[in-house]
This record gives structure tokens, sequence and C-alpha cells, in this order.
């Protein structure tokens, strides 16, 4: 019996189990961000807002620059 449990921790206490497992957490989190932005929420609507407001102010500056002969 202590064979088989030297063996199971041999097994998945290594570091390649940790790198599985900070994959698996890194690709949670990308999944969880993706779907709270994609969603209909304040979130979703936020975002879209501020974009909004930069494509409009870059859109709506184009007065010539000081001093320029135009």
């Amino acid at each position: 019996m202590l064979e088989i449990l030297k063996y199971l921790k041999a097994r998945y206490m290594t570091e390649k189990a940790q790198g599985i497992v900070e994959y698996a957490l890194i690709l949670a989190f990308v999944v969880a961000l993706a779907a709270v932005l994609t969603g209909n929420n304040g979130v979703s609507a936020a975002v879209k807002g501020t974009f909004s407001s930069v494509v409009n102010q870059l859109n709506g500056t184009t007065t010539p620059a000081a001093g320029s002969n135009g």
C-alpha cells in the first residue's frame, strides 16, 4: 500500500502537473472574462460606450493644427 501511495505522489505531485493546473486556471480566467465582456450587462455597455466616445472624438476633431497655412 505504501508503494502505491509513493507512486501516486511521484506521478501527480510533479512540476508538470502544476503547469497543467496553471494553464487550466488561465484558460478559465480568459473564458470568464470573455463571457463577462460579451454578455448584455453594464461592463459590455461601458466598453462599447468608451470606444464609441473615442471614435466620435477622433472624427470630430478635424480642425487644422495651430500655425498651419491650410
